[in-house]
């Protein structure tokens, strides 16, 4: 599996992160359109099915880490 550089994985969250603030703060459909967009590109570079499960594998750096899967615990 390729993965994405981690440095693309930290813009993707920090892009993520910053239009759920924005989406939250306006509304507009406009940012819901690119967080939809942002959350896809996350899934694809972490190889996840989900958004939450996306964030927690790019957070980690972790190839299609599952929320039930022990390798995102700490020791």
């Amino acid at each position: 599996m390729l993965l994405a550089h981690p440095v693309i994985l930290r813009n993707l969250v920090a892009r993520y992160e910053a239009l759920v603030v924005l989406q939250a703060e306006n509304g507009s459909s406009d940012a819901r359109r690119e967080k939809e967009d942002v959350a896809y590109m996350l899934c694809v570079a972490t190889g996840t099915g989900d958004v939450d499960t996306a964030l927690v594998a790019a957070v980690h750096g972790l190839p299609g880490a599952r929320t039930a899967d022990d390798s995102v615990l700490s020791g």
